[in-house]
């Protein structure tokens, strides 16, 4: 199928242009002169922007095993809703867990006619398989996850600084430096609780997760790093006391990468109010103070990328009646959303759309080793397009959440940006609102070490 797709605000080589997109056999065929008339069907969207589909890079599915909190068909849908059309499914909340080659044999098999987004997997590294890593790597994993502390899921044990160091001393790991290493960094110092605690306070969860966890977690993967020159990726970075550490380590060449999250750049501590667990995850969001310093990290690069972590559960896992912080499931569902609330907020601190797509599009895709096919609109890669309209605001109800369950911090609030159509490798799959496509997503699997 040929057909072109023009805009007088393209996203193409960096900037925001009048073009149009030839887009033959799901691939972008050609990009050229807004005015030049093609000979086949044209779909003009006038001032609306045309820029590369996001690529999330942190996301728990749950399917198969826990499909009553997210599964393939809703996780994927919210995110063609959110202008998101690849993602990477993480390794835990599933049943079984991601950590052998039969559980990914499983988990691909599950997703399949399932998936209306492009779909990753990462396995997982935990301290007992070793064996496995290797298998899961030749079986086309885009990374291996692991946790410094709890990860809230039995089967999926954290690990420390000794099994790391003998997962990067491995021949599986040491054979392929560039592959990612993900590692959720907070390390338990130890929490001594005051008399005033309580488990219905955000204040007192705050407290009782402490920045000093993420600091010393980082410090330890930086060692690795420069001790392995393996790469190493911070997910869901919330301190910004950490940015420094990262910096200066990014300075010397380290293979050291970082993410943050919408939420800990949209939120702040001050205005969350006690017993609203809908606002728990960890590591958590803080104060007003520590998330500028975020926002100055996204903007000078030492934060790589902007990704979801969307990680839901069935409400009754919130525990919103009771409203115990210490009972919660430690989540926020935010897939469908990542766009509009960065969006909001960034756009307020006078970043730019070029630069909101380099943070959730070719730098993601570029991190799964997709560079040469996701993340831009450019003559060869994938004809993943979103028609985004960036002055356009809307209120986020239930009715128009895709998310297999509603419960979200986002609920009531009115964000600008909306996606108003979607084109996966070439597909029209969303336009106003509505899912128009059967399922078009496809299994990415890492081919280059297989």
């Amino acid at each position: 199928m040929k057909f072109v797709v023009k805009s007088k605000k393209v996203l193409t080589g960096g900037v925001l242009k009048k073009a149009s997109v030839l887009i033959e056999n799901g691939k972008v065929a050609d990009v050229f002169e807004y005015d030049k008339i093609p000979d086949c069907v044209t779909e003009d969207f006038g001032e609306l922007v045309l820029m590369p589909g996001l690529t999330d890079t942190h996301v728990h599915i749950n399917e198969p095993g826990r499909n009553e909190w997210e599964g393939f068909e809703t996780a994927t849908k919210a995110a063609l809703a959110g202008g998101i059309t690849m993602l990477a499914d993480m390794p835990l909340n599933s049943i079984p867990v991601t950590t052998t080659s039969d559980s990914l044999d499983l988990k691909i098999h599950s997703s399949k006619n399932k998936l209306y987004a492009d779909t990753g997997f990462y396995g997982g590294l935990i301290p007992d398989n070793a064996d496995q890593l290797g298998p899961l790597i030749e079986k086309g994993v885009l990374g291996l996850k692991a946790f410094m502390i709890d990860s809230g899921i039995d089967e999926f044990p954290f690990v420390n600084e000794g099994d790391l160091r003998r997962a990067l001393s491995s021949v599986s790991l040491r054979n392929v430096p560039e592959l990612p290493v993900l590692v959720h960094a907070e390390t338990d110092c130890g929490f001594i609780r005051p008399d005033n605690y309580s488990g219905y306070s955000f204040r007192s969860f705050l407290d009782a997760r402490p920045a000093e966890w993420e600091h010393e977690a980082v410090k330890i993967l930086i060692k690795l790093c420069r001790e392995f020159r393996h790469h190493i990726h911070i997910v869901h970075l919330s301190s910004a006391g950490s940015v420094e550490l990262i910096r200066e380590a990014k300075s010397e060449g380290l293979p050291l990468t970082t993410e943050t999250c919408p939420h800990y750049l949209f939120f702040s501590s001050e205005e969350i109010p006690d017993n609203d667990t809908r606002f728990k995850c960890t590591p958590p969001i803080r104060d007003s103070k520590n998330r500028e310093k975020l926002w100055e990290a996204v903007i000078d690069g030492t934060i790589d990328f902007i990704v979801s972590d969307h990680s839901p559960c069935d409400p009754g896992l919130k525990f919103l009646n009771e409203g115990n912080f210490e009972n919660a499931w430690g989540g926020i569902a935010g897939l469908q959303f990542s766009l509009p609330v960065f969006w909001t907020a960034a756009k307020e601190r006078g970043i730019s759309i070029e630069k909101l797509s380099g943070l959730m599009s070719k730098r993601t895709s570029e991190f799964l080793g997709l560079g040469n096919k996701k993340g831009k609109i450019e003559k060869g890669f994938d004809a993943d397009i979103v028609v985004f309209n960036p002055d356009k605001s809307f209120k986020v109800e239930e009715k128009n959440i895709f998310h297999k369950h509603k419960t979200t911090p986002y609920s009531g609030r009115e964000l600008c940006g909306v996606t108003e159509t979607v084109f996966v490798r070439g597909v029209k799959v969303f336009d106003k609102g509505r899912i128009i496509s059967p399922a078009a997503g496809e299994i990415v699997l890492n081919k280059k070490f297989y």
